[in-house]
């Protein structure tokens, strides 16, 4: 009885010790799993962190594109308002001008007429 004990208890201890072998291996192989998914996490993160280091950069050259682009507008409008304000002085001049050489016209039509009468 204490021999067929002890060998069951020997089996018992052999299967423990072999269903022990297989969860260490499992977890020695969800372990690389792990490492391997930390390491591409890892790698994703960092790639992330580039990307995002390089978008910030760009959006700075934008906004200092449209700031430019901006300024250049303002530039351009208060040139432009300027230019019509000459055009119009300039119409009106020639305005005033054409009126007024029609009207020295008008006159000295009057006055050869009155010489001729």
């Amino acid at each position: 009885i204490l021999v067929l004990d002890a060998n069951r208890q020997m089996s018992d201890l052999k299967f423990k010790l072999v269903k022990s072998e297989q969860e260490v291996t499992t977890l020695e192989q969800n372990v690389i799993r792990l490492e391997g998914q930390v390491t591409r996490y890892k790698l994703g993160a960092e790639n992330a962190e580039r990307i995002e280091d390089d978008l910030k950069v760009e959006k700075r050259k934008l906004h200092r594109e449209l700031r430019s682009a901006l300024d250049r507008i303002d530039e351009l409008e208060a040139t432009n308002s300027q230019l019509s304000k000459r055009l119009e002085k300039m119409k009106a001049k020639k305005i005033s001008v054409c009126f007024h050489s029609a009207l020295f016209l008008l006159l000295s039509q009057h006055d050869c007429a009155k010489k001729l009468r």
